[in-house]
């Protein structure tokens, strides 16, 4: 492997390369930084053979652009895309995105945003149930993020105009972008023709195959793609070589992250930033309350006065979301000749055999009635230091902060409460410092308060 031949001076300068490549999957001139892609295309010989051994992964490097092609072994909702101002996709949102790819496909150097709206608006009117209509506001919001999505990737740079101005009077406001089309080529290039599926589970790998370099592959990949790998959510086969060191080995080498073992599974541990999508424990609000609500729940957990009930759990993949995307292809689309016409998905698929061992787990369960009770104390307690939208927001600051660790994989919402991962338990030892002004002052120094502006440490 090139790996082995990289010179120890030269190794941090790898793995960094490594890492920016897993994290971001398209690299340009200008996204995720301007010094990405020279990073990447020194590497490149190197991490195409590297990505492709260890992970399966497909990696092409132009010029202008670096484009990573994964290998999905599950559906993943944890990471949506957000719009420059970090607003979440929704499928408005996404179908505007998807429909602006197809009309920049089209399009010469440059384009205006009123003409990419009018392509937009014409693809949409021949979806039933979908529409962009100039005279909605809430329509014009939605399209001005997709374009900042691809604007903040490269595809579409702004030559003279404001998106804002646009959308907020589309007869006042224009915008000229020039277009890079090998980034617009490159965004989109799935690993199938969409019109050759009747399910999204078409675009996931084969989990039937059963040769040891394949597995190998897909530990590989749980190990890079999610912030735990429970033991309890592989196969035997699986758990055997996640138990190997040469294995992890490997993935710590290459990505330059430590491997943390515990009895339930094993975790990457990020500290260099550039990998995660989410750093944690960091700064902000929902990042503090979810620290703080990790200490209650620990503490909750661990009374033996008061023990709390348990229930069963497994982790293994279901085929919700998978039902749900299914039930949104517009059947009207597909070239039924060429379209593979797969039997649906169980949820058990690729994990019949530890299903029983599986679902002899149990895990501690807390119910929204204590969450919410839980937050709304803690907002009592250190409120004064939160974000001045949470602040009367409990019920919107208690749904992210959940959603957050969820993400994180150290709880598992289930319908009447969640269920308290094993990961949780590394942060259960966190001290929390509250530094406030002195009131009495009119004016105070900062000096007399360290620099603190009334805001929590944890």
């Amino acid at each position: 492997m090139k790996r082995q031949r990289i010179n120890a001076l030269a190794l941090d300068s790898y793995q960094r390369a490594t890492r920016v490549m897993l994290a971001n999957h398209l690299v340009t001139r200008v996204y995720p930084d301007r010094i990405a892609l020279p990073l990447i295309r020194r590497w490149a010989t190197e991490l195409r053979e590297d990505l492709a051994e260890l992970f399966g992964y497909r990696l092409e490097v132009t010029e202008t652009t670096a484009r990573l092609y994964p290998v999905h072994d599950r559906l993943d909702d944890t990471r949506p895309a957000r719009s420059v101002n970090d607003r979440i996709f929704d499928r408005r949102r996404y179908a505007y995105l998807s429909l602006a790819l197809a009309a920049l496909g089209r399009a010469g150097d440059q384009i205006t945003l009123s003409e990419l709206a009018e392509h937009v608006a014409d693809y949409a009117s021949r979806i039933e149930g979908l529409d962009l209509s100039t005279e909605r506001a809430a329509d014009r919001d939605a399209f001005v993020d997709a374009i900042g999505w691809l604007g903040a990737r490269g595809a579409l740079t702004l030559a003279d105009g404001d998106a804002g101005g646009w959308a907020s009077d589309p007869e006042a406001g224009e915008a000229l972008y020039d277009i890079d089309r090998p980034v617009v080529f490159a965004l989109f290039r799935p690993p199938r023709a969409l019109q050759h599926l009747h399910s999204v589970r078409g675009l996931l790998a084969d989990d039937t195959e059963q040769a040891q370099a394949d597995q190998a592959r897909r530990v590989r990949r749980a190990l890079v793609e999610r912030p735990v790998v429970y033991l309890e959510e592989l196969s035997s086969a699986e758990r055997a070589l996640l138990g190997q060191d040469r294995l992890v080995g490997e993935v710590e080498y290459c990505t330059g992250l430590r491997a943390e073992r515990r009895a339930e599974g094993v975790a990457l541990i990020d500290s260099s930033g550039r990998l995660s999508d989410a750093r944690f424990p960091g700064t902000g609000t929902l990042a503090q309350v979810a620290l703080l609500l990790i200490g209650e729940i620990a503490d909750a957990v661990l009374d033996i006065d008061n023990p709390v009930p348990r229930r069963r759990g497994a982790l293994i993949p279901d085929d919700a979301l998978l039902g749900h995307l299914d039930a949104s292809i517009p059947t009207a689309g597909v070239f039924a000749p060429l379209a593979d016409d797969l039997e649906p998905l169980s949820p058990a698929t690729g994990f019949i055999e530890d299903i029983e061992e599986s679902d002899s787990i149990t895990y501690p369960f807390l119910d929204h009635a204590w969450v919410r009770t839980t937050v709304t104390a803690l907002t009592d307690r250190y409120g004064a230091t939160f974000a001045a939208q949470w602040q009367a927001d409990v019920g919107g600051l208690t749904t992210e902060v959940l959603a957050l660790l969820g993400k994180l994989r150290l709880i598992r919402p289930v319908e009447d409460g969640l269920l308290i991962l094993p990961a949780l338990a590394r942060y259960r030892g966190a001290v929390v410092t509250v530094r406030v002004r002195k009131t009495e002052e009119l004016f105070v120094t900062a000096a007399d308060t360290d620099g603190s502006t009334g805001e929590a440490g944890v």
